[in-house]
């Protein structure tokens, strides 16, 4: 009874106004995994585009986790009520392109008036996002690791910034935790499938799964059990036994290790600029990821999400939401995305306004994910992952390296057994997506 008598309402509000209902603005929501400052800034986001304009209003509500906000979707979709547009990260793509359920954004923005050039946009995200050269997703918050360190603890132990290679950059940890300069030399992040194998990987050009990491179908395989990537996850162990690497407690955010002073260095997200920049005390710099020496480094890859718009709703619906992408899309606004969140660019142009403007002169370790993601020309080996079962794989990984991290299995089993229950859940998902990309 309330909704009908608010309705009226609105109606009589309207009219005395001298508006009539097909004159007001087509609303949408926008279903989003952002929290704290970036939550913030993405209300501020959301609300340029709407002042901008009278024609739409984009509502952007926060539904928890990546997980969460997919979970619900899921449901919401089941139950037809699914909003516009949902924000989903990099490891949902195959889970989003074959649910049948989205539009693509290259189909939709063309439909709508608002061509899209997949070529404006970086490499390594539109090989993410792109399916022959048509983005699936609305490239939105991008990143890649990077690593951050304390001067002030380097400058103690002698050295001016991080080595290049993992074989300069290792004594020097041993030498900062031998001098008792700090607590741990280097904190593990919590997403280290990502950072230290996944984005080793690709930076020393080396397979992870066979068909270019799953780019060529869904008949790929796992083989990171093999090669480097059994002695990077070694040196993790060896770095973890003797103290020069620690494990983030339940309940501790790592990268609080670092801002806190006790660690001196975390390989991180680009992302984490806004907490490095807000709570660290001591003169701290970034620097692009270690590689092994002897090797000529490729590009990193990214992280973070997109938006997929979902399918079931009314061409005004779908005018608004190719309205607010267009938006997203302008030069202006991805200079000042990036600025405000610390996310990349995810276009050239952006970048190269940015540095016009002369931001990285000012703010020179933004521009250091940006450089790595661009460096060369993208391999196989460097392209991205397209992966079935992703969040799930990742999770059996992880238990099976943090075991050997543990002293529970030999590092060689603990990458044979994540390798075999990965490849199990590969097979399931083939399976399941019989005849799909």
């Amino acid at each position: 009874m309330r909704h009908f008598y608010c309705t009226l309402a609105g109606a009589g509000a309207m009219l005395l106004a001298g508006l009539s209902p097909v004159q007001a603005a087509t609303e949408i929501e926008f279903w989003h995994a952002m929290s704290g400052a970036l939550g913030e800034r993405v209300e501020e986001l959301v609300k340029k585009f709407n002042d901008s304009q009278k024609e739409y209003v984009v509502k952007a509500i926060g539904k928890g986790t990546y997980d969460e906000v997919l979970n619900g979707t899921i449901a919401a979709y089941r139950a037809k009520r699914q909003p516009e547009i949902v924000q989903s990260n990099e490891r949902s793509f195959l889970t989003m392109v074959n649910s049948g359920a989205i539009v693509s954004t290259t189909e939709l923005m063309a439909e709508q008036g608002h061509p899209i050039d997949a070529s404006k946009f970086i490499a390594p995200v539109v090989s993410y996002y792109a399916i022959d050269g048509k983005l699936q997703a609305m490239p939105f918050n991008s990143s890649t690791p990077i690593l951050f360190y304390n001067r002030d603890h380097f400058k103690a132990a002698g050295f001016d910034k991080p080595g290049a290679t993992w074989q300069e950059l290792e004594p020097q940890l041993d030498a900062i935790k031998a001098k008792g300069v700090s607590k741990c030399a280097m904190v593990l992040p919590g997403d280290y499938e990502w950072s230290f194998l996944e984005n080793y990987s690709a930076v020393n050009d080396i397979p992870y799964a066979t068909k270019r990491n799953g780019m060529d179908g869904l008949d790929t395989s796992f083989v990171f059990n093999k090669g480097k990537l059994v002695g990077q996850v070694e040196r993790m162990k060896r770095l973890v036994s003797s103290g020069v690497m620690q494990l983030a407690g339940q309940g501790i955010i790592p990268i609080q290790l670092f801002t806190s002073g006790e660690c001196s260095t975390i390989i991180a997200s680009t992302a984490s600029h806004a907490t490095v920049v807000a709570a660290a005390k001591f003169d701290w710099s970034a620097a692009e990821l270690p590689y092994e020496q002897g090797v000529t480094p490729k590009n990193s890859v990214i992280g973070g999400a997109a938006l997929w718009t979902l399918k079931g709703h009314t061409p005004e619906k779908y005018k608004a939401v190719a309205a607010f992408y267009d938006f997203l899309a302008k030069t202006d606004t991805q200079v000042w995305w990036h600025q405000a969140t610390g996310y990349v660019p995810v276009t050239t142009a952006a970048y190269e306004t940015a540095k016009a403007q002369g931001y990285y002169q000012k703010n020179p370790t933004r521009e250091i994910a940006v450089v790595q993601l661009m460096r060369g020309t993208p391999s196989d080996n460097s392209l991205g992952f397209r992966i079935g079962n992703s969040n799930q794989i990742n999770v059996a990984i992880m238990e099976e390296v943090s075991g050997a991290f543990l002293g529970k299995k030999p590092v060689q089993q603990a990458l044979d057994d994540a390798v075999a229950r990965g490849n199990e859940s590969l097979r399931r998902y083939e399976q399941l997506n019989a005849g799909k990309k």
